[in-house]
């Protein structure tokens, strides 16, 4: 099939792919360019797990305040080069990374990463719920594990939905970001801040207050 210079150039400037990628991807779909399209993001996308263990060591440290200085986060997310570090794109991805962790609060970067005390913890109190309930043993491993998996997703950053985008979880986005940028992209550490936390005092749920912004 003849792919015209200008459904080339089109998807091109749609997706940000290279010319000869635009072509195959064109070619390969019959000249569709919502197929060539899909076709290109599962082709970065697969990549981009490749990608995953090559070295970034630039990047940037993203601060964010909400508010009136009611919450702080400051957030470091790497990638393998400073012109990458510096374009609009990347740049974006880390502020959108900084709001996210402001509105939900994770605990954690990963679950390789939380405290076995902690799981280990919280499957107890899972388990003693489940046989309350009633359920047979069997059943009753089941649920646990269910609510094992839902509440290591809920306090780990990687796992949460992210804000802007709730179907897709936050490795998803970032995966996304390395299709694009061509280079590994790694959200390294977070710290997130609220003032008077741990004091005692009348509560007001800020992080609510995060996720509309977010969303607005």
């Amino acid at each position: 099939m003849e792919i015209s210079a200008t459904a080339v150039r089109d998807l091109r400037e749609k997706t940000g792919a290279g010319m000869m990628d635009c072509k195959k991807a064109l070619t390969e779909n019959g000249g569709d360019v919502e197929k060539a399209t899909d076709w290109l993001r599962k082709k970065g996308l697969s990549q981009a797990d490749k990608k995953a263990s090559r070295t970034a060591a630039e990047g940037v440290v993203q601060a964010y305040i909400h508010g009136d200085g009611k919450i702080g986060v400051l957030v470091e997310v790497n990638c393998e080069t400073d012109f990458v570090a510096r374009t609009e794109d990347f740049k974006s991805f880390v502020k959108d990374v900084a709001l996210h962790i402001a509105a939900t609060n994770p605990l954690y970067l990963s679950q390789d990463q939380v405290d076995s005390n902690l799981i280990a913890k919280e499957k107890e109190v899972f388990k003693a719920q489940a046989l309350a309930s009633g359920k047979p043993a069997n059943v009753v491993e089941k649920m646990v594990e269910g609510r094992i998996a839902k509440f290591l997703n809920e306090i780990c950053l990687m796992d949460q939905p992210f804000v802007k985008d709730p179907d897709k979880t936050v490795s998803q986005i970032q995966k996304e970001m390395v299709a694009k940028l061509g280079e590994n992209i790694a959200i390294r550490r977070f710290v997130r801040l609220m003032m008077g936390e741990g004091l005692k005092k009348k509560e007001e749920n800020f992080a609510d207050e995060v996720a509309k912004a977010a969303k607005g």
